[in-house]
């Protein structure tokens, strides 16, 4: 929101309107084009198999940000949309993230795999918010890109950003979040053509690749189309230790919105509240975790829910990626971004191999 200031009065002491400001328009022109982003994400993984959905989504919001024809659009009537997208609908596909982790999976999966797993996610948080520090980025900029990189890529960042108590509309954060976001896909989309070529030279079998997949790519969707290569057993295992990695985002957001509770120097939220300590869609991905496990759900709810999931948090990065402007990143820190997300993806690379190297 602007604020316009006092009213100026002329000598008759009558209030001299000032200029209108444009009149806000609604989320309808935004969400329209979401879903002509989503669609063509739709339609190109489908011609493509190896890319991803969400992969795909993120790239169609920067490339439309940045044509001639759309950026006026995308910075104007749609933005409200847009953001709307970006913020709300990744709740939304965050919650029904949670179905496709039951407590059996984590289970089985055995103990000494459930502590690589939590070391590795620790690892890689803690250490890219020491990089983040080192080399000048602000302190929201490193936990975003620590989220997404030890989390669950463009999910955990979109969750995170949500307790950080931004205003609406705070174009800075946007940026972030969205520069964050496009720095992680590129980076888990760079992993679907590299991690199979490292399988031979670093010895690793089936079962080994697959966690060792699992515990570094970033989204589900790149863990299935990296560990895929080394056929079913890899695939099955890179999968269910990559679900084991989202179950870590509820006590994150919960431990990042506590810090922030703490800090009393820095309120949490725009208004100076203080923040749930759960937020809400972290507590409804928690009851979608316990409804999976009592297997209640037939398959074709599952699998209904798995594409509103996918829609959703397509719609979301492509709202995202919409937000990102390459010449204002390049001035604003891009090589240093480009640093900490190249060695952020070194460090939960080599912790997510030793992790592997011990358990297995």
């Amino acid at each position: 929101m602007v604020f316009a200031g006092p009213e100026r009065r002329t000598p008759d002491a009558r209030p001299t309107p000032l200029p209108a400001t444009p009149r806000k328009h609604g989320a309808v022109p935004g969400l329209a084009l979401a879903a002509v982003g989503v669609a063509a994400a739709f339609g190109v993984h489908a011609l493509v198999p190896a890319v991803p959905t969400l992969t795909v989504a993120v790239v169609l919001g920067v490339v439309a940000a940045h044509l001639p024809g759309a950026a006026p659009l995308v910075r104007g009537v749609a933005r409200p949309g847009l953001s709307l997208a970006g913020k709300r609908l990744m709740r939304l596909g965050i919650v029904l993230l949670g179905l496709k982790l039951s407590l059996g999976d984590v289970a089985g999966l055995g103990w000494q795999s459930l502590v690589m797993v939590v070391a590795v996610v620790l690892i890689t948080f803690f250490g890219t918010r020491w990089m983040g520090r080192r080399i000048g980025l602000s302190d929201d900029q490193s936990l975003l890109v620590a989220t997404g990189y030890s989390i669950c890529g463009a999910s955990a960042i979109g969750a995170v950003s949500g307790v950080l108590g931004k205003d609406k509309g705070d174009a800075r954060h946007e940026a972030e979040v969205a520069s964050s976001v496009a720095l992680v896909t590129l980076c888990g989309t760079l992993a679907i053509a590299v991690l199979p070529l490292l399988k031979a030279p670093l010895g690793l079998d089936a079962t080994q690749f697959g966690h060792w997949v699992g515990a570094s790519v970033h989204d589900v969707g790149q863990v299935v189309a990296t560990a895929q290569t080394a056929g079913p057993q890899a695939l099955t295992e890179g999968v269910l230790v990559k679900l084991i990695r989202v179950a870590m985002l509820a006590p994150l957001v919960a431990g990042v919105a506590l810090s922030r509770r703490k800090n009393v120097g820095h309120p949490a939220n725009g208004d100076g509240s203080r923040p749930a300590l759960l937020p809400l869609f972290v507590v409804g991905f928690l009851a979608m975790v316990v409804l999976r496990s009592t297997e209640l759900l037939g398959s074709e709810v599952l699998d209904t829910a798995n594409t509103a999931q996918e829609l959703l948090l397509a719609a979301a990065l492509f709202g995202l990626g919409s937000a990102v402007h390459l010449p204002t990143l390049a001035r604003t820190g891009g090589a240093r971004m480009a640093l900490l997300g190249l060695g952020s993806w070194l460090v939960v690379g080599a912790a997510a191999y030793a992790g592997v190297m011990l358990t297995t």
